[in-house]
Parts: structure tokens; C-alpha cells; sequence
């Protein structure tokens, strides 16, 4: 019998493969909207799970991701593909930029750095001149993908989001699953520790942060391809609150379990928008409800009872097993 990971993972992409053919079940717009957030929490995650590195302005790399796709596919006519590259290679650059100041301090006060250098990169985008201020970078152009794909097709751009965000869940999934990732890990864990076994945590702090960055980028850029806009809330801080939210509900501990977190916030503000305002309240009473109930998120809880279940099965085994009496 296969694993049931594997299992999960292999139906919820037939699923996903399927989506297009039931539009009238299910919106693919909103399916790429999800995807895009999926892969900024996967990455934020690198920070948060796998390092104990907590920012509050990740925000600034979604957002630059989109506006720098923006730009150059609206302005300069650049191909579609090397405006998405451009948006995460200039936010893994401001990444590393960012994490070279922040991980100066430590605990909160890294948290308000980061805070404060994504207020900056805000400020900047609603006072260019290229950005649109308020209205947001608009019309921009979907064009086609590798010159072949024309990503006016809602079905086609469908098919590269989730190419494109499966290739960035790989990277993420190969990253924490290499000896970089047990190094984070020791980090996170005892800083002081790794430290003395000779690891320059400081440069793997700032290499965590320019990933984390760039995939945050790379998200920013689909969402800016998918509804031809790159708006202010892609950089507000608000922006910043959901990708923790979306991480403490999935679980932080696990690799996928943001994913989870981000399908499950981005669901509720979809199908509850009719509500307005309330719609904050009510992800409030959503997130203090798992807080309350599934400690380490959604997929960290499940996790457990999974092993729990693996163990007692092991143990029952063990004792059902003839014992041979030696005379």
C-alpha cells in the first residue's frame, strides 16, 4: 500500500488537473488566486517553520514580484516568462538586502525591522510614478508563454500556474529535505549550538531569507499575470497578517501544511465576501478556533494522529506476536 501522503498528493492533483473541465463547480481564476497564495505561504514558511526567522514584511516581495512583472510586460513589452523571472530574481535581491539588516537583531525586534523596510518598499510603490498610486498597475498584458502558449486562454494561464507553483512547492520541498534544510532546522532549534558547530549562521540566515523572497516574488508575479493588475494591498501589511495567518492554520512544522492554511483562508474570503466587513470576524473566530483546537495547525495535528495511530498498530503488533518459552 502506497503512503497516504503520497496518495493525498497525487488525488489533489487530479483534482487540480481537473478543475478547467467544471467551471461551473468550481471558478479556475480563483483556483490560480489560491495557488499564488500557496506558494507565498510555502515560502514565507521557510522562514517562519524551518529557521524561527518571524517577519512581518513579506508582503514587500509579493508585492514587488507583481509590480516589476507588471512593468515590464506592460511597459517595456517584455515575454511573460522573463517578467515573472525578472519579478522573483528582483525580489530575492531585495530580499537579501533585507535580511542583511534584519537578522542584525533577533525575535521581535527582526520582526519590526522587516515591518519597517516593507512600510519603506510601500511607500515607494504608492509614490512612483509608474505604479498608478491607489488605482494599481492595471491592464496588464497576459501576452504568451514561451512564445507558444497564449495565456489570453483562462484554460492555458491555468496550466502554467500550476506548473509554475508545483516547480516553486518542489523547491521548497527539496530545500527543507536537504543538508541546507537540517542546518536551518539546527538553527531554529539552538542558534548558539549551530553556531559552535562552525555553521556561519549569518550568511544562511540572509540565503533562507533571499529563497524565501524569491518565490514570494514569483507568486506575487502570477497573481499580477492572472487578474492583469498590481495593486497596493499586494505590498500593505495586511497582506504581511494573512501569510501569517494562513501559516499558524495550516502548521508551521510541516512543509505542505501552509499550503492547507492558504486554501483554507482563501476559500473563506471568497465564498464569504457577500458579508462585507464581517468577514474579518468571522476568519478571526475561524483562526482562534484552530488555535484553540490543532495546536501545531491543521496538517501539524494530523500529522500526530496519524503517528500516534502508526505507533499504537506497531505496539499491538508486538504484543500479538507468539512468545517462545525457553526450557
Amino acid at each position: 500500500m502506497r503512503p497516504l501522503p503520497s496518495t493525498l498528493i497525487a488525488l489533489g492533483l487530479l483534482v487540480l488537473l481537473a478543475v478547467p473541465f467544471f467551471p461551473q463547480w468550481i471558478y479556475p481564476i480563483f483556483v490560480m488566486k489560491t495557488l499564488c497564495f500557496v506558494l507565498f505561504a510555502c515560502a514565507f514558511n521557510l522562514l517562519l517553520g524551518h529557521t524561527g526567522i518571524l517577519s512581518f514584511g513579506h508582503a514587500a516581495f509579493f508585492g514587488t514580484g507583481a509590480y516589476v512583472t507588471g512593468l515590464l510586460a506592460k511597459t517595456y513589452g517584455v515575454p511573460t516568462e522573463l517578467a515573472i523571472l525578472a519579478g522573483g530574481v528582483v525580489a530575492a535581491a531585495l530580499g537579501a538586502i533585507v535580511g542583511a539588516l534584519a537578522i542584525r537583531r533577533s525575535g521581535i525586534y527582526l520582526a519590526m525591522i522587516t515591518l519597517a523596510l516593507s512600510q519603506l518598499v510601500f511607500f515607494f510603490f504608492l509614490q512612483a510614478p509608474f505604479t498608478g498610486a491607489e488605482d494599481g498597475l492595471q491592464r496588464i498584458p497576459r501576452g504568451t508563454f514561451l512564445g507558444v502558449i497564449d495565456l489570453r486562454s483562462d484554460t492555458a494561464l491555468y496550466y502554467v500556474v500550476v506548473g509554475i507553483v508545483g516547480a516553486g512547492l518542489w523547491l521548497v520541498w527539496r530545500t527543507v529535505n536537504s543538508p541546507f534544510g537540517h542546518v536551518l532546522r539546527a538553527i531554529r532549534e539552538h542558534e548558539p549550538r549551530a553556531v559552535s558547530l562552525g555553521y556561519p549562521v549569518a550568511r544562511y540566515k540572509v540565503l533562507v531569507f533571499t529563497i524565501s523572497a524569491g518565490l514570494s516574488g514569483v507568486a506575487g508575479s502570477l497573481k499580477a499575470i492572472i487578474f492583469q493588475l498590481a495593486a497596493l494591498y499586494d505590498v500593505h501589511w495586511h497582506t504581511s497578517g494573512d501569510v501569517i495567518l494562513m501559516t499558524l492554520l495550516g502548521g508551521m512544522s510541516t512543509v505542505f501544511g501552509p499550503a492547507v492554511g492558504a486554501a483554507l483562508v482563501s476559500t473563506l474570503n471568497h465564498y464569504l465576501d457577500p458579508f462585507g466587513a464581517w468577514v474579518t470576524v468571522i476568519i478571526g473566530l475561524v483562526f482562534m478556533t484552530c488555535v484553540l483546537t490543532f495546536r501545531q495547525g491543521v496538517v501539524g495535528q494530523l500529522n500526530q494522529a496519524l503517528r500516534s495511530r502508526r505507533s499504537t498498530t506497531s505496539a499491538a503488533k508486538v504484543d500479538s506476536r507468539p512468545r517462545t518459552h525457553q526450557q
